[in-house]
């Protein structure tokens, strides 16, 4: 609903003539339009509705005309479904090719949120054409790209894909002149711990406290000071938001309170004003002036309301656990605090990324721990939790260590998976992937963890640790900072293998590479399997350090809670 939103909303459905909008869902369609269509991603429960409702309505002896629109892309299972069902021949199916929806000046969102769990848990390869074709679309309007690098199974096969589909229509493309120089692909899978650490950003606190949908937020009354809810949207045309969105939360009051003090300076410049002066100044800055007043005081009401839940959570005990995990300091002690975390009833999905967190930085967690962990946790949230746990360890978010496993259990891993393979054993293959984490070997190898004597200085930042309170440089900008700096993988052998590899850097030797372009410094990052707001503001950090600009393209937004819902639904 929220994609439809941005483009068509209800009272533009409505001049149309749609009678009325429905959620798909198991409910019968209570309408005495005499056409339905049904807009729905190609998934085969939502067929199997569909056959519900054509065969209520057989039954109870109504004609009407159905039309499926499937969006992104048709897939073939989903017309066997029709058939098997009996309505094939009731129903008229198309496709709506919507791969992009751009969010912002610099980020673009396929909006397909179910990626990450049917790629990186169930191992099914349905998206990835979608990725690709999403990709030809960009080419199409802003390439050829000249560079091209990426990390990841996923990736590489994105890659590969695009590239072929590029090649059946190659042709004008070649004579242009590129817009963006370099595209760079990021598995979900490279870099989990960024997702599981708490937002500090403001653009990071909203989503988690509000959740951003398609870039805009809904207030309650409780911000918006009145009686009903405000959906706002949250991009770079909101003057006020746009200043604040990459800040450290703990800056942002300040700014605020100035801005409200510049704000009434300039209300207050119309006492000593003369008519021709006052008229001037209502027809051209009273009304940016209201609007500013008006976004002011809602960014005002959610830094309050953030910071009443998060004074009410102990947020600073939070933090103060997750640096000693990223930093490996106290680790008894945090895991008192996460098993206290459970015991209390906090939240299931916050208990559950605090242990996932443990379990990614100590590259899996000994027996004792992890029984004693998951007993407590199926104790305190309900043991249909217990399949929540088995994926988790499937995709290697939270892991048991084997007995003498070392840093090296990933080389025997990586082995096993050439034997799968090679024994046409794919879904084992894939199994073998819910790898170990090495995230200490990793962090060593690329400083994530900053050294800082004294105080870290949050108002003017160095580095892009700033993120998360100077504690931490996300893994997957570090490795976008390294690889752009050396314009290569070499010297980065040792993290890549501790990655697992599949890492590719392609030169296309059509597209003239002149590094006075303005298009050498334009940088597109595919995150596959969704990024979060953290990632962009930090990489939005170093595009104003290094001089690059840096533009987004993710299969879906995504945050710890996201992650870890994706984890806990059934699959359907």
């Amino acid at each position: 609903m929220s994609p439809l939103d941005r483009i068509a909303n209800v009272s533009l459905l409505k001049q149309h003539e749609v009678d009325k909008l429905y959620k798909v869902e198991n409910k019968p369609v209570v309408s005495t339009s005499d056409q339905l269509c049904f807009l729905v991603r190609p998934r085969i429960r939502n067929v199997k509705y569909i056959a519900d409702v054509v065969h209520a309505d057989k039954a109870a002896g109504r004609s009407r005309k159905y039309k499926i629109i499937f969006s992104p892309q048709k897939f073939y299972a989903c017309e066997m479904v029709l058939e098997e069902e009996g309505i094939y021949g009731d129903v008229t199916c198309d496709e709506w090719s919507f791969y992009l929806l751009p969010l912002d000046d610099d980020l673009v969102s396929m909006e397909l949120p179910e990626f990450f769990r049917d790629y990186f848990l169930e191992g099914d390869h349905r998206w990835i054409n979608t990725v690709a074709r999403a990709l030809q679309l960009l080419s199409s309007l802003y390439g050829p790209f000249a560079k091209t690098y990426g990390i990841g199974r996923c990736a590489k096969m994105a890659y590969e894909l695009w590239r072929e589909l590029e090649e059946e229509v190659e042709g004008d493309s070649q004579a242009r002149r590129p817009e963006i120089g370099h595209i760079f692909f990021v598995d979900r899978d490279m870099d989990y711990v960024t997702v599981l650490c708490s937002q500090v950003v403001y653009e990071g606190l909203v989503d988690d406290t509000f959740r951003i949908k398609c870039g805009s937020v809904d207030f309650g009354p409780d911000i918006t000071s009145g009686d009903r809810s405000i959906k706002l949207l949250l991009n770079a045309q909101d003057k006020v938001f746009a200043e604040i969105r990459n800040e450290h939360f703990t800056n942002v009051f300040g700014f605020l309170s100035q801005k409200a003090r510049n704000l009434q300076a300039q209300y207050d410049r119309r006492r000593g004003m003369d008519i021709k002066q006052m008229k001037n100044f209502v027809s051209q800055e009273l009304k940016g002036l209201k609007q500013e007043h008006r976004l002011l005081s809602l960014h005002i009401g959610a830094c309050e309301s953030i910071m009443k839940k998060k004074t009410k959570q102990d947020f600073q005990e939070l933090i103060k656990t997750e640096h000693s995990l990223l930093e490996g300091f106290d680790i008894r002690e945090s895991a008192s605090f996460i098993e206290e975390h459970i015991d209390r009833q906090v939240s299931p999905i916050e208990s559950l990324r605090l242990m996932c967190l443990l379990s990614i930085t100590e590259n899996g967690l000994i027996p004792k721990d992890y029984r004693s962990l998951k007993t407590q946790y199926l104790q305190s949230y309900g043991p249909e939790h217990l399949l929540t746990f088995h994926n988790l360890k499937r995709i290697g978010l939270l892991t048991e260590q084997s007995p003498g496993e070392t840093f090296t259990a990933v080389e025997s891993k990586v082995s096993r998976l050439v034997t799968d393979r090679a024994a046409g054993k794919l879904p084992d293959a894939f199994n073998s992937l819910a790898r170990k984490s090495n995230f200490r070997g990793i962090s060593k190898k690329l400083g994530l963890i900053p050294r800082v004597d004294g105080e870290y200085n949050l108002k003017m930042p160095r580095d892009m640790a700033y993120v998360f309170s100077g504690a931490y440089v996300p893994l997957s900008c570090k490795i976008i900072e390294q690889v752009l700096e050396r314009r290569s993988w070499l010297g980065l052998e040792e993290v890549v293998r501790l990655l697992n590899g599949n890492e590719f850097a392609v030169t296309d030797p059509a597209v003239e590479d002149n590094p006075t372009w303005e298009s050498q410094r334009v940088i597109l990052v595919v995150f596959l399997g969704g990024c979060t707001f953290s990632e962009i503001s930090a990489l939005r950090f170093l595009g104003k350090e290094k001089g690059f600009r840096f533009i987004f393209l993710t299969t879906a937004i995504t945050s710890s809670a996201r992650m870890m819902e994706a984890m806990t639904e059934t699959k359907a």
